[in-house]
């Protein structure tokens, strides 16, 4: 499960390609991947909150208003958001020990609230059909 499978897909036909070992492994897993984006693409699910954006950024505030855990604002550490992560990450190298190790952590929390939210979402769109 993903929330942007053209993205997700994009990733790893870069991996692909890096790894020419794992290739076929790595592009098989497109033929898996479920999208949660799709119900609110759709229209399935929609909350005026959402603004008419379906990015998570946007659809889990409006899923979870009052929950703080599901916040990226809440986040410290500099990471709030993919393109930050993204920048960060190559800089990674030229930091010392103690920069490396706190810019580890927020791609870390980053990372792990990202797949939260995912499951959030899997859980609320499930509960949405029941």
């Amino acid at each position: 499960m993903v929330y942007n499978k053209t993205f997700e897909c994009t990733r790893l036909k870069e991996m692909a390609s890096w790894f020419p070992d794992l290739a076929e492994h790595l592009l098989d897993i497109s033929n898996h991947i479920i999208d949660l984006l799709v119900p609110f693409q759709k229209g399935n699910y929609y909350l005026p909150s959402m603004g008419g954006s379906f990015s998570i950024k946007r659809v889990l505030p409006s899923l979870f208003p009052d929950d703080p855990s599901l916040d990226y604002h809440n986040l410290e550490g500099g990471v709030q958001n993919g393109t930050e992560a993204m920048n960060i990450f190559p800089k990674i190298q030229f930091m010392t020990p103690e920069e490396q190790q706190k810019t580890r952590k927020a791609l870390l929390d980053y990372c792990c609230l990202d797949t939260f939210a995912m499951v959030k979402v899997w859980e609320k769109l499930k509960e949405a059909t029941q």
